[in-house]
């Protein structure tokens, strides 16, 4: 055991890792419950997240607190992340979109604006954000990314598992890349093709949601050394962690067919994650955050909307660490070090 680790309960009191469920533009309210854990001295070492929980925790992980983070995502005109190439602006555009691109939108926008974030705190890839250099790759970086590639039916823990897409080194694989990949909501976002150039072998990555929308499991150990903490996104806060927003369906054409789909991943985002949160006795340490009704995809989220998101996650966190004295939350078995 390393000094570090053998540091004094004391230096460690009040050490916790992170996990943020994914929302798409609910992400906000990921930051209200943060600010709180920020304000009460926690200091988040192992973060990990998918889509809207990936752009939170690598932000966090970059360096950036929870007043710039707030600023960041309150003030964002999401529609930026709507780029179209110039064929899907035609009559029928999106439909041939769909079948030709398997996205409506490219992806591209967002991702500029990801590496501008990033590179702004000199973060460019996961070599930037190791924590430790004297620990296995579960713990080695600030941040851990879930993605799903499609080509080989698996869940992606980036870096980690950067080298089944053919990258030798996972701290040579890019955050911002990485992100991407976790937030393509299938049909919505253009998948990401990344060819692995060992085997040629083209792999198609989406939304890491569709198999862990909330991956609690990430930092389990039989010998943790502080708390696990995970912040999920529900339907209100009176009700059971994993009952997420039922977003209606769409009626009509091209519409409806994406919010079809779009429903059968949240299915299987809730139902995989649940069944983990019910069996480890995971609720007991998660933050419950009311979404207040707002869609994943509602793009056009005013400013205001957005920071009764911001507030309704600080409610949310401040309720979850008043459970007892002074909001310390004791070591518990999914917790790592």
């Amino acid at each position: 055991m390393t000094e570090h680790e053998n540091g004094s309960k004391q230096d460690r009191g009040k050490y916790v890792d992170l996990v943020f469920e994914g929302g798409g533009v609910k992400g906000i309210a990921l930051v209200g419950a943060f600010s709180v854990l920020e304000g009460r001295g926690y200091e988040p070492q192992n973060m990990a997240g998918a889509p809207a929980g990936a752009i939170v925790a690598a932000l966090i992980a970059a360096g950036y607190g929870a007043e710039e983070l707030k600023e960041i995502v309150a003030n964002l005109d999401y529609d930026r992340f709507k780029d179209q190439a110039i064929e899907d602006r035609l009559p029928m555009g999106r439909t041939l979109s769909i079948l030709k691109d398997l996205g409506i939108y490219e992806g591209e926008a967002f991702e500029e604006w990801m590496s501008g974030l990033l590179e702004a705190r000199d973060v460019r890839t996961f070599g930037d954000l190791v924590r430790r250099e004297d620990v296995d790759l579960k713990y080695r970086y600030k941040l851990q990314v879930i993605a799903s590639d499609v080509t080989e039916r698996r869940l992606l823990v980036l870096p980690r598992d950067a080298p089944s897409l053919g990258i030798a080194r996972p701290d040579d694989l890019d955050v911002a890349r990485a992100v991407r990949m976790s937030m393509s909501i299938p049909i919505f976002f253009e998948p990401v093709r990344f060819t692995n150039r060992r085997t040629n072998q083209e792999h198609l990555i989406v939304d890491g949601g569709m198999l862990s929308n909330f991956p609690v499991w990430l930092f389990d150990a039989e010998e943790p050394q502080w708390p696990t903490i995970g912040m999920k996104l529900t339907r209100k806060p009176e009700a059971p962690i994993g009952e997420e927003l039922s977003e209606p369906v769409p009626r009509g054409g091209v519409t409806q067919v994406i919010g079809y789909l779009r429903s059968l991943v949240d299915t299987m985002m809730a139902a995989h994650d649940r069944l983990y949160v019910e069996q480890h006795d995971f609720e007991e340490r998660t933050i419950g955050i009311d979404t207040l009704g707002v869609g994943t995809t509602e793009f056009d989220l005013s400013p205001e909307r957005a920071l009764q998101l911001f507030d309704s996650g600080r409610a949310a966190a401040e309720e979850f660490l008043d459970r007892t004295p002074g909001g310390d939350r004791k070591p518990d078995t999914v917790a790592t070090g």
